[in-house]
C-alpha cells in the first residue's frame, strides 16, 4: 500500500486484462489517462483563477472576489457558466476554417504537454525517452495557434498582436531551450523520470540557479503574462490577436493561459527543484505527488506574484533583453556545462565548478545589464531635453 496509485493501476491492469483483449486493453487505459488529465487540468484551472484575483487583490489592496461562494471559491464556476452562456460572434470579413481552429490548436499544445509530466513516482501519461524535447516542441504549435488567431480575423490590432507573438515567443523560446539544454547535458538524458532521479542529492536549482532564473523569465514571456504580455496590450491592440474572439472561442484562449501556468510550472519543478522527490518518498511514493503538486504551485505563486507588481516592459526593451541577455547567458551556461561534464563525472567536483560558474555567470549578466539601463536612460533623457 506504500505506493496506492500505482497498485491500484497494476491491479485494474490485471482484471481486465482477464476478459478483454490486448489492443482494448491499451485503448481503454489510454482514453482513461486522457479523462484524468482533462479532469484534473479543469480542477487546477479552476483553482488557478481564483487564487490569482486573490493574491492580485490583496498585493494591490483590495478584497478579490468574495460573493459567490465561501470567499468567493465559486467565482470562476460562475465566470464559466457566464461564458458559456454568451453568444458566438464570427466577423463577417474572417477566414472562417482558421478561425475556428485557431482556439481548439492554442490549447492542443499544453494539454499534450501534461501527458509526459512526472507527476509521481509513478505517476506519469507516457515517460518518453525524449520527454523534455517533447515539450518544447508543443510551445510551437501554441505559437502558430496565435498566428492563425490574429491573421485570421481580418482585424488589424490582432494582426499586429499577432507579429508581436512571433517576435516575443520565438525570441524567449531560444534562452529557455538553452536552459533546458544545461540540465540535459548534466543529466545525459531527456526522459523526464530520468532528470528527476538525477538530482540526488541536490536539486539543479542549487547546482545551476542560473539557468534556473534563464528558464522561469523566458517562461514567463512564453506565457505572455506581464510584464512580457505585449501581445495583448489593451492600451495600444486593445486586446490583442484574440479581440475578434468571444464566448467559449475566446474561453480557449483564457484555458490555454492557465494550463501553460501549470505544464510549464511543471517543467520547472522537473528541471530545477527535484520533481516529486523529497523526504520519505522511498517510503511512501504516494507522496511524490504532493510533492511535486507544492512546487509546482509554488512556481505557480512566484509568476501571478510578479502579474501584480512589475509594470509592462516596452516591445524594444523586450527584445533586446532576450537576444543580448538571455541568450548570451544561456550559451555561457551549455558551454559551461559540457565542459564541466566532459572534465570529471564526479558530482561534487561538478557542483564546485557549476555553482561558481553559474553565480559569476548571473553577476557579470546582471553589470553589463545595469550599464545598458544607464546609458538608455541617459540617452531617452536627452531625447526627451531636445
Amino acid at each position: 500500500m506504500n505506493d496506492l496509485i500505482y497498485n491500484l493501476a497494476q491491479g485494474w491492469e490485471r482484471w481486465i486484462s482477464s476478459f478483454l483483449p490486448a489492443w482494448l486493453v491499451t485503448l481503454i487505459d489510454d482514453l482513461l489517462i486522457v479523462v484524468a488529465l482533462l479532469l484534473l487540468v479543469i480542477l487546477f484551472v479552476l483553482a488557478f483563477i481564483w487564487l490569482e484575483r486573490k493574491l492580485v487583490a490583496r498585493l494591490q489592496d483590495r478584497t478579490g472576489p468574495n460573493r459567490v461562494g465561501p470567499y468567493g471559491l465559486f467565482q470562476p464556476i460562475a465566470d464559466t457558466l457566464k461564458l458559456l452562456a454568451k453568444e458566438v460572434i464570427t466577423p463577417d470579413g474572417a477566414d472562417k476554417a482558421v478561425y475556428n481552429l485557431a482556439p481548439v490548436l492554442v490549447v492542443f499544445g499544453p494539454l499534450m504537454g501534461l501527458g509526459v509530466l512526472p507527476l509521481g513516482v509513478h505517476l506519469i501519461g507516457a515517460d518518453l525517452n525524449i520527454g523534455i524535447f517533447f515539450v518544447m516542441a508543443l510551445g510551437s504549435v501554441s505559437e502558430i495557434a496565435v498566428l492563425m488567431a490574429g491573421w485570421s480575423s481580418n482585424n488589424k490590432y490582432a494582426l499586429l498582436g499577432a507579429f508581436r507573438a512571433v517576435a516575443q515567443l520565438i525570441s524567449y523560446e531560444v534562452p529557455m531551450v538553452l536552459a533546458v539544454l544545461a540540465v540535459v547535458i548534466m543529466t545525459g538524458s531527456m526522459s523526464m523520470q530520468s532528470i528527476v532521479k538525477a538530482q540526488n542529492p541536490l536539486m539543479f536549482l542549487i547546482v545551476m540557479p542560473t539557468a534556473f532564473v534563464v528558464y522561469f523569465l523566458s517562461a514567463n514571456a512564453e506565457m505572455a503574462r506581464t510584464p512580457f504580455d505585449l501581445l495583448e496590450a489593451e492600451s495600444e491592440l486593445i486586446a490583442g490577436y484574440h479581440i475578434e474572439y468571444s464566448g467559449m472561442k475566446f474561453a480557449m484562449f483564457y484555458l490555454a493561459e492557465y494550463i501553460n501556468l501549470f505544464v510549464l510550472g511543471g517543467v520547472a519543478t522537473t528541471l530545477f527543484l527535484g520533481g516529486w522527490g523529497g523526504p520519505f518518498v522511498d517510503k511512501v511514493p504516494l507522496l511524490g505527488t504532493f510533492y511535486f503538486l507544492a512546487k509546482d504551485l509554488l512556481m505557480v505563486a512566484l509568476w501571478m506574484w510578479i502579474r501584480g507588481t512589475f509594470p509592462r516592459f516596452r516591445i524594444d526593451h523586450m527584445l533586446s533583453f532576450a537576444w543580448k541577455v538571455l541568450v548570451p547567458v544561456g550559451v555561457v551556461l551549455v558551454l559551461l556545462t559540457g565542459f564541466v561534464v566532459w572534465l570529471t563525472n564526479d558530482y561534487w567536483l561538478q557542483l564546485a565548478i557549476l555553482l561558481p560558474g553559474n553565480l559569476v555567470t548571473l553577476w557579470v549578466a546582471l553589470e553589463l545589464l545595469g550599464r545598458d539601463a544607464r546609458k538608455s536612460g541617459e540617452r531617452d533623457k536627452r531625447l526627451a531635453l531636445a
